[in-house]
């Protein structure tokens, strides 16, 4: 048996049923397995904030005969991670750098075609309809997916009034940020494996909230779907330690462009705006690019005018 798929597979397959005690060590494993592997069932519980027994318990809930075997499938955990380099070796390390740059950017190119023939277009449209009709919109990506949030925060920024990247080093500090979230919002949650702990309890704290959840991930079987209403796909496996983010990216852009659509004279008064303001308090030095090619402004600013 494949241990190091096995036990994340099984953390996602039964978070679902898991009681409070049973998540927080899930999320502990699923960010610290490079330290629990060293740890007792004891000083685990200890970590977490649990008892010896739960910890027993939640090794035998994930289907392992006791706290041993479990350990076990932690190393190989470990040991998965040192295998992705040595897979990431066997598959580039007698290539160029000419030929890793052509292989990478034809994978990649694989990966955008095939999560344009999978992605559901009617998930697309009701991502885009959901978005237009929050009050808030909050958007939550942690580790590797973080710039991706954030790219996507920055543009849903020239759009909409009230926009919300989560930025947090721990569960309570996201609840602080999502203290407000009510039916009237909606969260947008980015996790490509190994997936974020955090994130699934923000999303899990949104939907509880009545909240709608959309998510941006690689699978129907991703723990991101459980409480979502709209899953966008995208590829993202890689032979190496990276993950690839490319499609996951074009997907973002795609919905940041639909969104703009809707929202051109919008987006128009919030560039105009922001010209002021950089001119009034002198942001930006002469030797500052312009952003804006003329004929650009010029559209911008027939369609700002028609609007009036």
């Amino acid at each position: 048996m494949n241990h190091t798929n096995d036990l994340g597979s099984r953390l996602n397959e039964h978070y679902g049923g898991m009681s409070k005690g049973q998540r927080l060590l899930a999320a502990y494993i699923t960010d610290h397995y490079d330290r629990a592997v060293f740890l007792t069932a004891a000083k685990l519980g200890e970590e977490v904030g649990v008892s010896e027994s739960t910890v027993v318990r939640f090794a035998s809930m994930l289907g392992y005969k006791g706290y041993p075997q479990f350990q076990r499938a932690l190393e190989e955990m470990v040991r998965g991670k040192l295998d992705a380099v040595h897979k990431m070796e066997a598959v580039y390390g007698g290539s160029s750098q000419s030929e890793i740059l052509d292989n990478i950017l034809r994978s990649d190119a694989l990966r955008i075609k095939n999560t344009l023939e999978e992605i559901d277009a009617h998930a697309f449209e009701s991502a885009v309809d959901t978005i237009l009709q929050a009050d808030t919109i909050y958007v939550a990506g942690l580790r590797s997916c973080a710039p991706l949030a954030e790219f996507l925060g920055f543009y849903l920024n020239m759009m909409f009034e009230h926009v919300k990247v989560l930025h947090t080093s721990s569960a309570s500090e996201l609840f602080e940020q999502m203290v407000h979230i009510g039916e009237r919002d909606v969260i947008i949650g980015i996790s490509f494996p190994r997936y974020s702990m955090r994130t699934l309890k923000a999303l899990e704290f949104a939907n509880n909230r009545n909240a709608r959840v959309i998510t941006i991930t690689d699978s129907i079987h991703s723990p991101m779907n459980l409480y979502s209403s709209c899953n966008l796909l995208a590829k993202s496996d890689m032979s190496s330690i990276l993950d690839s983010l490319v499609a996951p990216l074009s997907v973002i852009n795609a919905l940041l462009v639909a969104l703009c659509m809707k929202k051109q004279q919008d987006v128009v008064r919030t560039l105009d705006t922001l010209e002021r303001i950089w001119d009034d308090y002198q942001v930006f030095g002469n030797d500052e690019i312009d952003y804006m090619e003329d004929g650009v402004r010029m559209h911008y600013a027939n369609l700002g005018e028609t609007d009036e």
